[in-house]
């Protein structure tokens, strides 16, 4: 039977007393569901709000001692099984955390965005094999404007994504940049591309697994001469990635699944 009174949970439901089995979990896996946590769990406990929350209540009608993976985007995921439901907030107890390994090479594409519904294609696709970081890319070209919105579907279809691929660490969405930003803003140990049909093969079997690499993929109008003289000026090689003119996801897509790790 529920607990009253003094028991109740500040949340807004009534508490409903722990399950006999240890998370680890020793009774099997946790469910596929996946969820993001906005705060890490504190003392065992920890709280799924908002849409998250009434994705596991309302949509998958879960059920106190239900499992599921709780993931905190920082690269650490947790056992979690539901001990009390609310209107609008779940409250799961949690086991010890399960820490991500390290990717190698952190790989970051600097790309200006198609149009509509290729973005979150886009998205999830780049978090699927690993890229570290989106930075939306201003363009003389471009035709598809990184708006404050933009950036937050972006950043939500990552967490989407990571959902779904069973990654703990969020891929980064940056804030909009220009070429000129971009290519002045890489670290001295880093390797700098730029996606061009006229360039030269990429060929990265000599580089080290852990190099950081920041690729350029411009719009469906090509670089600028201006700002691929920026980029040659800097240092930065045009690569090809075919013998066909690629739109920008596709070109986006290949240079992760060549280079991220």
């Amino acid at each position: 039977m529920p607990a009253t009174g003094q028991d109740e949970l500040s949340l807004g439901f009534p508490a409903f007393a722990g399950l006999a089995l240890p998370l680890g979990f020793e009774g099997g896996p946790p469910m596929g569901e996946r969820f993001f946590l906005e705060a890490p769990p504190a003392a065992g406990k920890a709280v799924l709000t908002g849409d998250e929350a009434r994705h596991l209540a309302r949509v998958l009608r879960a059920a106190v001692g239900d499992e599921v993976t709780l993931f905190d985007g920082r690269g650490r995921s947790w056992a979690g099984r539901v001990k009390a439901i609310g209107r609008d907030a779940v409250e799961l107890e949690t086991g010890e955390p399960r820490v991500e390994p390290a990717a190698g090479r952190v790989l970051t594409v600097a790309v200006a965005l198609p149009k509509g519904e290729r973005q979150k294609w886009l998205v999830e696709k780049l978090t699927e094999l690993g890229v570290a970081r989106l930075v939306p890319l201003v363009t003389e070209r471009g035709v598809a404007e990184a708006t404050a919105a933009a950036v937050a579907r972006l950043e939500r279809g990552v967490i989407e994504a990571s959902k779904q691929c069973g990654r703990d660490t969020l891929m980064e969405i940056g804030a909009p940049a220009s070429v000129a930003a971009v290519v002045s803003g890489r670290p001295a140990d880093a390797i700098g591309l730029v996606a061009d049909p006229h360039g030269q093969p990429l060929d990265a079997a000599g580089w080290p697994a852990t190099t950081e690499v920041i690729a350029l993929v411009g719009p469906e109008g090509g670089f600028s001469p201006a700002e691929l003289a920026l980029a040659e000026a800097a240092g930065w090689p045009r690569i090809t990635l075919g013998h066909y003119v690629l739109r920008i996801e596709t070109a986006a897509v290949a240079l992760a699944a060549r280079l991220a790790n």
